[in-house]
This record gives C-alpha cells, structure tokens and sequence, in this order.
C-alpha cells in the first residue's frame, strides 16, 4: 500500500516546501519538511521510519549530495533528488552517491508523485511468485528477495538500496542474457532511457561498486558493447538460505 507512507521533503525554498507537503498530504503521505541538511540529518537519525526522502541539491549550509552520501552511511531510505541544473552531471553525481532517482525543476506536482510511487513500489517487500524462489546465489553472494538482503560470501549483510536490489533482481532473473539500456531503464524506472542519458550506465555502474567489481576488469556484469550489459556468473535459486 502506497498512501500512509511517511516522506521527508528538503528544501530550502519555503514555497516549494509547503507546495509539496500540502500535495503530497493531499494523496495520502505524512511529510515533514525541513530546510537545510544538518536538521534533516539529524531527525533521520533520531527516527529513521521514513519510507522516502525529497532531497534538494541546493541547500543552504551542507549541499544536497554531502546530505545523501552521509545519509548512506547509516540508512538505505530512498532518496529523490531534486536539481535545478538541466545538466547531467549533478544527476550523475546524486547516482553516485546512492540517489535512486531525480527530477528536473521547475517539475509538475503530477510527475513527482508518480516518480515517488515508483520508487515505493520497487522498495516495498513482495510476495514472490509462484515460480521463483526466495534466494538467488551468485559469485559468493546470497538475494534474499523476500527481506530484499544481500549476503557477501561471510554472510555479512551488503548495503543495498530499493534501485540497487531491483537492478540486481532484473540480472539474476535474466542470466546470460544481454539486457538492452531501454529494457533496463523500463523494468528498473518504469520509463524509457534518452539517448544521451547515462542514467542506467551509472546505475550498473554503481551496482558494480556494491557487489566489489574491479571497474576496470568486471567479472560479474560486464558490458557489450553498443547492445547492454549481461550477467555472466551462474546464477542458483533456492528455497533455503545457504548461511
């Protein structure tokens, strides 16, 4: 269920702050607001029940991507940014930092709510299917995708965020398959890819990052050129966990 979720809007505009907070309210969500990064930091880490963050980039004391690589230090909460450079690369950045979408302004009200459903419907558990298993194992690690866990070969929990995991879930689903930049930008964002859009090679890339790949030299993903990316490890799915 999407409405009676909790999201934490940022932003150092007051107009856009309450703008968003009446919307948001107005479809259901609980919003707190607040208006620079060191408040917010500190009230996620006093309650950190918060299903979504709306991060501005432009904030007056830390900026928004100092907020989100701290906030990834101790917590996986979602993270839309926002950004008033038409420019790619502050989305680049944010995607680097552990971002899992962003958005343009000036933006329709409309678009943000879709975008935020999007995001919480990927990052929400679900039941699996009928014929799939819980757990998929590959190179050492474990996905668990009824907790949405990833084990290293220690059984040492992996940081892994709800645009991560679904990334992952599409390669471990799809094995030996070459999965096109538009089927990934669909299946994970629920949108096509822009042709000059590096959203999905910096998502994969840092994919890579949470799974340990050498950059360089990939193991596990690896890119064909001027068709996609495939995974090329075996791929095991079980019923029993393995640690």
């Amino acid at each position: 269920m999407i409405e009676n979720r909790k999201i934490y809007v940022v932003d150092d505009d007051p107009e856009i702050g309450v703008l968003l907070q009446t919307y948001l309210s107005k479809n259901g969500f609980e919003v707190a607001c607040a208006i620079n990064g060191l408040s917010f930091l500190a009230a996620i880490e006093q309650d950190p029940s918060y299903d979504l963050i709306v991060l501005d980039i432009m904030l007056p004391d830390i900026d928004g991507f100092e907020v989100c690589r701290r906030l990834r230090t101790f917590s996986q909460i979602p993270v839309m940014m926002l950004t008033a450079n038409s420019d790619e690369t502050d989305r680049i950045i944010g995607l680097e930092l552990g971002a899992d979408d962003y958005l343009a302004k000036p933006f329709n009200p409309r678009e943000l709510l879709a975008r935020i459903k999007a995001i919480l419907r990927r990052s929400s558990p679900a039941e699996p299917e009928s014929s799939t298993k819980r757990y998929y194992q590959f190179s050492g690690f474990q996905l668990d995708t009824t907790c949405r866990e990833l084990l290293d070969n220690n059984a040492t929990k992996v940081l892994i965020n709800g645009s991560d995991f679904e990334l992952l879930k599409l390669f471990l689903l799809n094995p030996g398959e070459t999965l096109s930049r538009e089927t990934i930008a669909g299946s994970t964002r629920g949108r096509e890819a822009a042709p000059l859009d590096r959203f999905v090679d910096m998502h994969v890339s840092r994919l890579r990052n949470v799974l340990a790949e050498d950059a360089k030299n990939p193991v596990i993903i690896k890119t064909v050129r001027g068709k996609g990316y495939v995974l090329t490890v075996p791929v095991e799915q079980s019923d029993a966990s393995i640690h």
